[in-house]
Formats: structure tokens, sequence, C-alpha cells
């Protein structure tokens, strides 16, 4: 798989570059500003980019615009935003980018490797990664705008953040000790009390949970 990094930060590219060439991943490009990592995505056309959100000159979004400018010029290519902290509106961006093919993970998930590139790997084939505590933030923004997610059962909300992290059936299970018939009894309840649209599609399934959860939490504003 063909990866391009954007990371100002030299010392953690390279850490990820060869962090990623040891789990089998091509790094056909680095960059550390945002202008070149476009042009580099432009050049190389990779599977997959994975950009800081900070980036110069001015180290406040130029990663972030630069991914969406990314992905409104290459909607085929995923994309990975890496961040030091949550910042919802970021997610909500990227949401609205289009359909799958995005993640927005804490730079800390680096050091789990395994499932950090295993929700690389999930992005690039056209799936969704949203950090655990960014579903957090949205889960409880959202319950506090929205009374569809104050009524869920504990266990039900559980389950809703597995499914905005990306989680599949099998995986919520293992998670939660359940059995994926109890899973899947759980996300139809979900459906359900969110007013929602069963899909047995992952992606499709990922993305309407956190686009209600995003418009919920919009209701605060």
């Amino acid at each position: 798989m063909r990866v391009i990094i954007g990371e100002d930060e030299v010392l953690l590219r390279e850490g990820l570059r060869r962090l990623l060439d040891d789990d089998g991943f091509d790094v056909v490009a680095v960059a550390g500003d945002a202008v070149t990592l476009e042009e580099a995505v432009a050049t190389r056309l990779p599977d997959l980019v994975i950009t800081d959100i900070r980036m110069p000159p001015t180290h406040t979004d130029e990663g972030l615009v630069a991914a969406l400018r990314i992905r409104a010029r290459h909607p085929a290519i995923p994309v990975v935003v890496l961040s030091q902290h949550v910042q919802r509106r970021y997610a909500t961006d990227l949401l609205d980018s289009n359909g799958g093919g995005f993640g927005y993970l804490l730079k800390q998930r680096i050091s789990d490797v395994t499932t950090f590139t295993a929700d690389l790997r999930r992005v690039a084939a056209g799936g969704t990664a949203l950090d655990p505590e960014v579903v957090s933030v949205l889960l409880a923004r959202a319950s506090r705008a929205s009374g569809a997610v104050g009524s869920l059962t504990p266990r039900q909300r559980e389950v809703l953040a597995l499914m905005a992290e990306g989680r599949s059936n099998a995986r919520i299970a293992s998670t939660l000790f359940l059995s994926e018939k109890a899973v899947v009894q759980h996300t139809s309840n979900i459906y359900d009390a969110l007013g929602l649209p069963v899909d047995a599609d992952d992606h499709r399934r990922v993305l309407a949970v956190i686009r209600f959860l995003a418009s919920a939490a919009d209701d605060l504003h």
C-alpha cells in the first residue's frame, strides 16, 4: 500500500515512516508542510494519505485544510488526520467532505501499533476510523442535545460508541463479550431510537451514526 505522510516534526515523521515500513506499507513520500503534501499527492497519487492537522506556517489547521482539498480533488484517495487533541469541528468537517475513506485519530494511538495500522488499513479500504476520545465527545454532546441518544441504555451507548469508531459487529461482540446476534439486536434498537435506516453495509452505517451524532452536537451551538 503506497502512503504519503504529512508531518512537520522530523522525529515523529521518521518514526511513523519506519513504523509503517516495518508493517508492510510503502511510504512513497513525506512532507513537512501542507503545500508540499498536496503537491506530493497530486504527483504520486497514493493509496492513503496521513497528515497532521497542525502544519506550518501558522500551525493551526493547515493540515486539515490540505486534507479537505485532497478529498475534494482526489475523492478516491483515503485520508487519515492526526491530532494532539480532540477537536469536534475537525471530525465534522471531514464528515462533510464525502463518504468513507477517512480517519481522525489522536497521535497517542500510534503507540498501539497493531490497532493503529489496522485502522489505517480499514480507512484505505474505504472505511472510517474515529478515535475513541472523539467519539466520546460526540456522544456526550449529542446526549445533551438529543433525547434520542439520552434514552439509550448503557449497553446500547457502548455499542453505539464502537459503531461510531468503525468497528464491525464481530469486533463489537468481542470487545463487549456479546454474541454477534446480540450486537445485531442492539444495533437494530439503536437505529430505531435514532430514527436511522437499517443498513447492512458497515461503512454506510458508521457514516449514518456519526452524522447523527455530529448534527445533534451542532444543535448545542
